[in-house]
């Protein structure tokens, strides 16, 4: 339901709750907006950032909003890793796991990366492989298929990495909860290392080293690293340790900055907060990428049709996707592949046929999408407060349930889970929630209670094997643990607004002020700008199912605008359908770059119709 409070219509003066920005209460999205910064001392805070740091009002309400305070402005602004990057050593198990690649490093010992088949995984293994290399130390690597292997170690994959002549397995972005594979790796005489990041179960598997800041026991802090995080802080304790055993006296010491680019990747593509280390490594990754030194980034980069400097949510769109779409519905070990060459021509082959996989993957996508949402439409009319979606089809692909649940959750607003079932009634599935609501957790709730074979994850994004006949029991598990933290996260909802803007007011320089404050992602969301009193004067399907519009403000001026994968849900329906009319429009501001030009275009994320 779309409209617009009187002033009887005020929200009750107890309530904590502010009143609505431009006061809409229910927009096209059916949620309230918010002024970000609406709260007095938030106010205060950001007039301080002004007067005493003189940045400009609209940054200094980005910057507060995003939880900086004044004293904190210049340091967020210009990121330093070594400000932020603590002593890895406050992880635990960090020094037996140094230890033991350094015995590696100084025998020249064959070593065995096991990583996940996402981004983040292919980051990792390529980041620690082109270390261990420049180093002369024979690597090779293994990337498990989704469908034939599944997530994580197994015991097919460690037998034959041991029969090739390995001496060292280390996991990557998996292997916390590996028992019985990595129980197996130990009995052939493999010694394992564990460098991971997902949530992990109080009883850990037999390892020489498990480092991940989210096992119960440590207490470093570090938890919202991704994996290829954890992997760089244990490069920099390795780099350490072979230079006070002065090994550098003898060869040459790769430059860890230079594997930035590897770390920026995943942390956008793994979304995990860009908050304090995180930030940093995003910018300073970003800057080595800009570099175009690494050829497997480069070819993606050209492949993705990218022709300006790549910024964060070029990783997230463009760059992660495509990289993806290998371990989804191809050749899983292509990203690692890609990330490893340094083959400009076998790069540019990599790149060209994981662009192609991604085209594919689009259109099964598209198809399965339209199915689960079309079911999820009906289920939701029955039970329109139902607080988890579980949608599970045996058509669809494995590698795309992930994509199928964050759809669903970005549509319905609430936790989601998809599934791939399997012939004999077993489910494969991957889930997506929203914030305040830990699916990982859930998930591992599940599996300790025996309603599921295998799984795990984090807050955000989790995945599970289910049993024969198991999806409605797990359904209930879910519902169970997750009603209370959903209900409240829906009750808060609330569309956060920034600053507001006319059509000739965004500009390319508005643009780069913005732009000052980033990157943005999970943690620190991109500013979202308000546009009173637009009237739509064209608007049409474009690409994927987006809706191109053009809104003109009361002064005549114009702007253009898009709203991605919007076409068939309400947002879209309110713009096709508003044409002429004026709107209050909520979006964010990017740069359009044509023949050399600049100019601001809004991406839109939700209207409401104004009085």
């Amino acid at each position: 339901m779309v409209g617009r409070v009187t002033a009887a219509m005020l929200i009750d003066p107890s309530s904590d709750l502010p009143r609505p920005f431009l006061d809409v209460t229910a927009s096209a999205l059916g949620r309230p907006w918010r002024e970000r910064c609406g709260d007095p001392g938030l106010q205060a805070l950001a007039v301080t950032m002004t007067q005493a740091y003189g940045l400009p009002d609209l940054l200094a309400r980005v910057l507060v909003g995003r939880g900086v305070r004044p004293a904190e402005a210049d340091a967020y602004l210009a990121p330093r890793l070594r400000d932020l990057m603590p002593d890895p050593s406050v992880l635990v198990d960090m020094e037996a796991a140094v230890e033991r690649l350094a015995h590696a490093v100084r025998g020249r010992e064959a070593v065995a990366i096991f990583g996940d088949y996402d981004v983040d995984g292919a980051s990792s293994a390529a980041l620690l492989a082109d270390y261990l290399r420049a180093l002369g130390v024979p690597v090779r690597i293994h990337i498990p298929d989704r469908i034939t292997e599944g997530y994580g170690p197994n015991v097919g994959a460690v037998t034959m990495l041991r029969e090739e002549g390995a001496g060292l397995l280390v996991c990557v972005d998996c292997g916390t909860a590996g028992h019985e594979p990595l129980a197996a790796a130990a009995a052939l005489g493999l010694d394992v290392i564990v460098l991971d990041h997902h949530g992990a179960p109080e009883e850990l598997p037999q390892t020489r080293a498990l480092v991940n800041p989210n096992r119960l026991d440590d207490l470093s802090g570090l938890g919202h690293l991704c994996a290829a995080g954890v992997v760089f802080m244990t490069l920099v304790a390795l780099a350490r340790r072979l230079r006070r055993d002065g090994v550098f006296a003898t060869s040459a010491e790769p430059r860890l900055t230079d594997f930035l680019d590897l770390v920026a990747l995943a942390t956008v593509a793994d979304v995990v907060p860009l908050t304090g280390l995180n930030r940093a490594f995003v910018v300073q990754g970003l800057a080595v990428m800009r570099g175009r030194g690494r050829p497997g980034l480069a070819a993606l980069l050209d492949a993705a049709g990218l022709s300006e400097p790549p910024e964060a949510w070029h990783l997230g769109f463009l760059v992660g996707p495509r990289i993806n779409a290998g371990g989804r519905i191809g050749e899983a070990g292509l990203g690692a592949r890609l990330l490893t060459t340094a083959d400009p021509m076998e790069a540019r082959r990599i790149a060209d046929e994981l662009d192609r996989l991604n085209r594919e993957r689009q259109a099964i996508e598209a198809q399965a999408v339209a199915e689960a949402e079309a079911e999820m439409d009906a289920h939701l009319t029955r039970d329109p407060d139902r607080p988890v979606l579980i949608a599970a089809s045996p058509e669809w692909h494995p590698g795309i349930v992930g994509l199928i649940a964050a759809r669903l959750k970005e549509r319905f607003g609430r936790p989601a889970f998809a599934f791939a079932v399997k012939p004999d009634g077993s489910a494969v599935g991957s889930g997506r929630s929203v914030v305040g609501a830990d699916l990982g957790g859930a998930v591992r709730g599940a599996v300790e209670a025996g309603l599921a074979i295998k799984g795990g994850g984090h807050a955000m994004a989790a995945g599970v094997t289910l049993p024969p006949g198991g999806l409605a029991a797990f359904g209930e598990s879910l519902t169970h643990d997750l009603v209370e933290a959903v209900g409240r996260a829906r009750a808060a909802e609330a569309l956060l607004i920034d600053g507001t803007v006319s059509a000739g007011g965004a500009t390319a320089e508005l643009v780069r002020l913005i732009q000052r404050a980033g990157p943005f992602g999970q943690g620190a969301p991109e500013p979202v700008m308000a546009l009173p009193r637009h009237r739509i004067v064209d608007a049409g399907i474009v690409g994927n199912g987006h809706v191109r519009a053009r809104l003109v403000s009361g002064d005549g001026q114009a702007v253009g605008a898009i709203a991605f994968r919007a076409a068939q849900g309400p947002l879209g329906v309110a713009l096709l359908g508003g044409i002429g009319r004026s709107f209050h429009v909520a979006g964010t501001l990017s740069c359009d770059r044509w023949r050399g030009a600049e100019r601001a275009q809004v991406r839109i994320c939700d209207v409401a119709p104004c009085g």
